[in-house]
This record gives structure tokens, sequence and C-alpha cells, in this order.
């Protein structure tokens, strides 16, 4: 549950590309080969871009809990979300738990430039298992795109609820909409391109999950699979990030280590045809590349899910 937030904006595509914190994670079985520390300026930069819409979330959050003495962040990556919540909540002492040490440290660094050291942990271990070793359970758990990456996501669930206090609240970030970057007509190649990548996205993101080890399939009803792990389903929302075109410097770059991520991964998948457009898409002399075009922009909906654990 290391967090990619690439795979965020798009299921599998952020550990490589951040469907998005998003996104690793202690996930040992899927992601035992990534290098963390290269990785985790991209993914720090990529939740800084994301920092608006969590900044909605965590706001609704603070509504529906309040004061809470113990915030865990399961799958934080290098804790850009784990410090807004140390923002939000400034009488929490927060734990940014996660299964890779080098994006811990960033966690740490950042917590103390941002001056939450004295009340910001940190907890290695791959996960949900390394929650036994909390102190005290949490009033408030967040867990944003990591659950999907696990096999039995119900289980999963359950362990979770296991480590809050009694009343504590368990938000999960899981689907939404993809990320859109890119008009349906782009001036080159057939138009559409980004639905395509998408249809073969959600193919491979299928088979991920049912090439995980004792993968159990389970139909994806959120508030189902929270009431079936013996919580109490409380509310649901959606948040927006809406970047227009033109963008700026770093959500441009975002964009185009995103297509990049998606161009090693699926880009055999793709007709000859797509895979030429793609790779025109981030040649950066072309004048209809993505650094050079007007018309690039981020367009993505994450959706949160809360639950209590029944007193």
């Amino acid at each position: 549950m290391a967090h990619d937030h690439h795979h965020h904006d798009t299921h599998d595509s952020a550990h490589q590309q951040g469907h998005g914190h998003g996104h690793g994670h202690g996930h040992t079985h899927v992601h035992a080969d990534i290098d963390w520390a290269e990785m985790a300026p991209h993914l720090e930069a990529q939740a800084e871009l994301y920092t608006p819409l969590y900044r909605q979330a965590l706001g609704w959050l603070a509504r529906e809990v309040t004061d809470p003495g113990l915030v865990v962040d399961v799958g934080s990556g290098p804790g850009v979300v784990s410090c807004l919540f140390a923002e939000t909540f400034p009488g929490a002492r927060v734990v940014a738990a996660d299964g890779a040490g080098p994006l811990l440290e960033r966690a740490r660094a950042r917590a103390g430039r941002l001056g939450f050291a004295d009340r910001f942990g940190t907890l290695a271990g791959d996960l949900p298992g390394a929650l036994s070793e909390l102190d005290y359970p949490a009033d408030l758990m967040w867990a944003s795109q990591s659950l999907h990456h696990l096999p039995d996501q119900r289980a999963a669930l359950a362990a979770l609820g296991g480590h809050l206090a009694p009343g504590g609240t368990l938000a999960i970030l899981e689907g939404g909409l993809p990320a859109r970057f890119l008009p349906r007509d782009l001036g080159i190649g057939r138009p559409g391109l980004q639905a395509r990548i998408r249809a073969v996205e959600e193919d491979a993101f299928t088979e991920m999950r049912a090439d995980l080890p004792d993968s159990v399939a389970e139909a994806e009803d959120w508030p189902a699979m929270l009431t079936a792990a013996g919580l109490k389903h409380t509310g649901t929302r959606s948040f927006l990030l809406d970047l227009p075109a033109p963008l700026s410097d770093a959500a441009r770059e975002y964009v185009t280590t995103s297509l990049s991520r998606l161009r090693e991964r699926i880009g055999e998948r793709l007709d000859a045809e797509d895979r030429a457009t793609l790779d025109r898409l981030l040649d950066p002399a072309d004048e209809a590349g993505v650094l050079r075009r007007q018309d690039v922009f981020v367009l993505v909906a994450h959706t949160v899910y809360t639950a209590v654990r029944p007193v």
C-alpha cells in the first residue's frame, strides 16, 4: 500500500500512474521490484498536484469526525496527505503507515519541515498486518487507492476496522472517474484515443486482480463490503480535480509522466495507429506533443466512502 497517486488516476496505471496515493503501498507481492526511492519524487509531485482534491475530502471528513486523537494514513506513500491530516486536525497524532521505507523517510522529512514532527509517526511493514504495531486504536483511518491491490478486499476492510476505536471512522478512497487529459479529437490519429486506452487499462486491472495470490472476486460495491466487514456505512461523496488548459508546468509534467508510464505498461496492447499517436504525444520535439500543445488538461473525480465501527 505504498501510495502511488498515479494509480489513483486510472486504476492500476498509477502504481505506475496514480489510480493515482496515490497510491507499492506495502504490497510486496505486486510491487517488490519497484525502486521507491526513485519513484518518490514523482509520487510526491502527483500528490501535491492533487492537494486541492484532498483538501476538499479532508474538509468533508472534518465535519464528520471531530477532534480525533489518532489518525492513521494506510498506504501513506511520501506523506503528502498524512501532513494534510496533521494540518486539518491540529490536536491529532498522525501515523503514516506504508510498506516502502524510502517513502516513509520522505514523509518524516515533510512533517519536520511543516512543523508536525512532535505529533507525527511512521509505521513500516506489510499492510494491513503492520497496523498491529499501533499503540492504540485509531479514531480516523484513511486508505486511498490501496485496497484494490489486496487479494481479499473484504477481509482487508475487516482488518482495518479492527484497528479502529469504537465509534472510529474508516474512510476509503476508491473508484470515481478516471483522469482525462486530452480532447476527444487531437488533430492527430483516430479520435477517442484516451477512451480506448482506458478500455485496455480496465482489462489490465482485471488481470492484475485475478493474478493476485488467493484473489477473491468481489463486486465493487464498497458500502456493501464495508457493511459485510462489520462496519456501518455513513457516507459517500466524490471530489473533483479540475485543472483546465493551459496547464502549469507541474501539471504538464504529471500528464507526460502518466502517459509515459501507460506507454510502458499497455502500449503493446494498443493498435499500431494508437501507439504512433501516443508516441507523438510523448515526443518533446513534436508540435502535437503534450509538452507543446495548449489543449491538455487534468479532470478527475475520486470517491470517498466512510464507515464507523459500532460502539
